[in-house]
């Protein structure tokens, strides 16, 4: 059997590679009929997502403990899979105010993948072992390979590699009983089945990709402290529009008019976490950042401190007593 043979007969074996019949005829249906036959289809999706809800939330327990201690969490991934990876990561920055170093994006064949494609760089295990390795990736690292088929030797690759350096792997897929999700410790597959266009897994898998990349940043990054209640305290101000949403999420934290919201962003070079623990918790634009410092960057730790009686415990935790909203 040739290697053409041998692929092809591989993917015959994929959910997300299955042919659908009924729908063999779908370019003879109305405009409408195709748009009404697409979104019942994504609308699967959520469904599929909450079936690996359990194993994802042990992969963010794991992340979370390892970024607390100062460690990377990495996507590697080809094609719309590593664009998603990338997608998730340089979001990050200007949502929760991480360092672009924290949460990285790998894609095969490098920045340029993202717009046009690179012949065969996604059939290199060598070539991901040797991006990990350019990161120096280690043990208080999380690396998650990205592939729909569950079958790239580049995420398999990234995710080996990873192991290997004692990092936590995870592996996210969209077909079941896959070999990145054998070679992760934590295997998330989210079986979307076959494609409304045969193959084309930039549609629900992208779609089940994109939702599993939200909820494991957006999640560790609530465990990290990066959020009071639900608002974004950590948002990085960089145009006009986020620093009028720096100003909102002040005045919903706590309630104070517009003067001591300004007199608080000011007192504390416009750092929005630190503004609102100047207000809740009274203390000066100095205190607020030595609080918050103590407290691992957690509004809610540092607020109680703050609140604290003088002399109680060694300063040691207790339990935060304002939410958003509250004064």
């Amino acid at each position: 059997m040739t290697a053409y043979a041998a692929l092809r007969a591989q993917l015959d074996t994929l959910t997300t590679e299955a042919f659908r019949p009924e729908l063999a005829e779908i370019d003879r249906l109305s405009t409408l009929e195709i748009a009404r036959l697409m979104n019942a289809e994504d609308a699967t999706v959520p469904a599929a997502v909450a079936g690996q809800l359990e194993t994802i939330a042990a992969a963010v327990d794991g992340i979370t403990v390892r970024m607390a201690r100062g460690g990377r969490l990495v996507y590697a991934g080809a094609g719309t899979a590593g664009r998603m990876g990338v997608l998730d990561a340089s979001e990050c920055p200007p949502t929760f105010n991480t360092d672009p170093a924290r949460v990285v994006g790998l894609i095969a064949g490098g920045p340029s993948a993202m717009v046009k494609a690179v012949e065969g760089a996604e059939d290199s295990a060598e070539l991901a072992a040797e991006d990990l390795a350019a990161l120096g990736i280690g043990p208080d690292d999380t690396v998650i390979g990205i592939s729909a088929s569950g079958r790239t030797p580049y995420a398999i690759g990234a995710v080996e590699a990873a192991r290997a350096r004692g990092a936590l792997t995870v592996g996210l897929s969209c077909n079941p009983g896959s070999a990145l999700a054998a070679a992760a410790e934590h295997g998330i597959e989210v079986v979307v089945g076959p494609e409304l266009l045969t193959g084309s897994t930039r549609l629900k898998a992208g779609t089940a990709q994109k939702l599993v990349l939200n909820l494991i940043s957006t999640v560790t990054m609530i465990r990290l402290g990066k959020t009071y209640g639900n608002l974004m305290v950590d948002v990085r101000a960089s145009n006009e529009k986020l620093r009028a949403r720096s100003r909102r999420i002040v005045a919903l934290a706590t309630g104070a008019p517009d003067a001591e919201i300004e007199a608080a962003l000011t007192a504390t070079g416009g750092e929005v976490k630190d503004a609102i623990l100047v207000i809740l918790g009274g203390v000066d634009g100095r205190a607020a950042a030595r609080l918050l410092t103590a407290a691992d960057g957690h509004l809610r730790a540092a607020l109680a401190q703050a609140q604290a009686p003088a002399g109680a415990a060694d300063g040691g935790p207790a339990a935060a007593t304002a939410a958003p909203g509250s004064r």
